[in-house]
């Protein structure tokens, strides 16, 4: 869960590292640090923010660089356990994502070496020094990686070497081709600006960039891998305007919602209709998507389907070849995803997967996939690419019978509608819950976790019918409810359950197309039928979170302790 950039080129070498890891930053922001090499090593490194960094970078003139931002895994938030690593001797420098799992074990082998952090990043340093005395870089840095047990993106600077090493297993890296220059990153937002042309590798691919090129092998042979072409605008990494990514991307999704709604999901809906058993697999915001898409197609088609937390699917499934798993990650290479299906696969399973990113880890490893086509989205809490989730959830379901610019209407009309006051009713309130029942059960999952992961408040999701079987105890005046209640069958129990809540003296505000007396605010959305109406919940629950966050003084582009793409189990 950190970034990752590495250059070789032309350009001056602190500005194209310093962009980089600002595009990276979603991925971990507790620490950064830049390396460049000339007649040395230099490192400089910095707790904090990417802005934090510059200011004590020196622009060293160098033939190539690399840079990291971290999320804290190995060891606490020190500069000491910042990246880049180095070796003993100050001739090789390291940047990693992923964890290395036999680190103690290595530590051992290297007595004589001194260690100056708690990272298993720093081990691989130590590791490829011990290698570099008996042979060339490049096999030493396979000799290396076969030490190595767990998950690696690495990228490697040498003194003498006018090279970038790298490898990858099971974290994402990807090569930016440009001309006489390259750039290796864990994700291709780092490069957009310079090129569009980038090779995602595959597990087990390690090699180099030079300015002459570069070089991919794998199991001691070279080997060629695809290239790509991003289709995103440089617009997508930029404010444009907005005090902040989140409030942007949030309104991009009257726009992406249909490049999702284009995507032709045939293949998958046959999937789908010839399954002996269809699992879901996914985490966080994307298992309320693959929530959602069990129940429509449960409610409009008839197919049941297991919904399983991706972290969970191997202690507690037997997928076999009849199975289809359907996996939902928005970078594609969520870990704990990627590790279900690989589970799921080995029982022969086939696998579909919906992602936001083209050459990810789950489109290799799916037989059928669907790509969101959101565009880049910086902020860490998922906003439009939720909405693009349920949005390719909606077409697997009702395939062309979909209607998008019903979706659409929907989407803005509650974009317009004034959250402010109720942002500020929520600053006052610690405990908080949100409520549906039905299809906006996921719903309301959603708008808990978007609440808590932005304003660091406890907030709790419940189907109504759960209140009298232990919540209730929760609820008085200290206690603020947000109630989604579409126009369906559960409208009523829904009035049963607010009046519940708001005997006991609980603050209640509620979002439906209908009446709803006794609440203290009604957020009124447009009368649409089931299940359009749902569209009309998720940016109410994203603009909450984000007014309540801004208000309170957060940064709700990146909330404390998180990261984006969650590249560790």
């Amino acid at each position: 869960m950190c970034g990752i950039i590495g250059y070789i080129g032309y350009r001056n070498k602190k500005e194209v590292a310093i962009k980089g890891l600002k595009s990276l930053e979603y991925r971990g922001y507790d620490s950064a640090g830049i390396g460049f090499i000339n007649d040395k090593v230099y490192v400089f490194k910095k707790v904090g923010r990417v802005d934090e960094l510059k200011d004590v970078v020196n622009n060293i003139n160098a033939t190539l660089v690399i840079g990291h931002t971290r999320w804290a895994t190995h060891g606490g938030v020190t500069e000491e356990n910042a990246h880049p690593q180095t070796d003993c001797s100050n001739n090789i420098m390291v940047v990693h994502n992923g964890t290395i799992e036999n680190v103690d074990e290595l530590r051992l082998r290297l007595k004589n070496h001194k260690f100056n952090s708690e990272t298993d990043t720093e081990l691989i340093a130590h590791l490829l020094e011990e290698e570099l005395k008996e042979t060339e870089p490049l096999k030493a840095l396979e000799l290396t990686l076969n030490q190595l047990k767990g998950s690696y993106a690495l990228v490697i600077g040498i003194k003498g070497v006018n090279k970038l090493l790298f490898a990858k297993q099971d974290s994402p890296l990807h090569i930016g081709l440009g001309k006489k220059e390259f750039f290796l990153a864990s994700d291709i937002a780092a490069f957009v600006e310079y090129t569009r042309k980038f090779v995602p590798l595959m597990d087990g691919d390690y090699g180099y960039v030079s300015l002459e090129g570069y070089k991919i092998f794998n199991k001691g042979k070279e080997v060629k891998r695809d290239v790509l072409e991003i289709n995103w605008e440089i617009k997508e990494v930029e404010k444009g305007g907005y005090p902040h990514f989140m409030l942007k991307e949030i309104n991009e999704q009257v726009d992406v919602v249909g490049n999702a709604l284009a995507v032709n999901t045939s293949n998958i809906e046959e999937m789908i209709s010839n399954a002996g058993s269809i699992h879901i697999v996914a985490a966080g915001t994307s298992y309320h998507a693959g929530y959602l898409l069990k129940l429509l197609l449960e409610k409009y088609k008839g197919i049941e389907s297991d919904i399983v937390i991706a972290s969970e699917y191997i202690f507690t499934k037997r997928p076999n070849k009849d199975t289809v798993v359907i996996a939902i990650s928005q970078s594609g290479e969520t870990a704990d995803t990627l590790q279900a299906i690989k589970f799921a696969k080995r029982r022969g399973a086939r696998i579909v997967g919906i992602t936001n990113v083209m050459g990810s880890s789950l489109t290799y490893l799916s037989d059928e996939y669907a790509i969101m086509n959101a565009g880049l989205e910086v902020g860490v809490a998922a906003t439009k690419t939720f909405t693009s989730q349920v949005a390719i959830a909606f077409k697997i379901v009702f395939g062309g019978r979909v209607n998008k610019e019903k979706i659409k209407q929907t989407l803005t009309s509650s974009l317009n509608i004034d959250i402010a006051s109720l942002a500020k009713k929520c600053i006052n309130y610690d405990k908080m819950f949100f409520l549906g029942r039905g299809l906006s059960y996921p719903i309301a999952m959603e708008g808990a976790l978007k609440f808590k992961e932005l304003t660091y408040k406890h907030a709790e999701a419940y189907p109504g019918g759960e209140l009298k079987h232990g919540p209730l105890s929760l609820m008085d005046e200290d206690a603020f409810v947000f109630a989604f209640m579409p126009e369906d069958e559960t409208f009523a129990k829904m009035i049963y359950s607010v009046e519940e809540v708001k005997a006991r003296g609980a603050f209640v505000a509620a979002a439906s197309p209908g009446n709803v007396d006794k609440v203290d605010a009604l957020l009124k959305v447009n009368k649409e039928e089931m299940p359009y109406q749902l569209f009309s919940f998720i940016p109410l629950l994203q603009l909450l979170a984000y007014r309540t966050s801004v208000l309170l003084g957060n940064d709700p582009d990146k909330p404390r302790n998180l990261a984006k793409s969650i590249t560790v189990e």
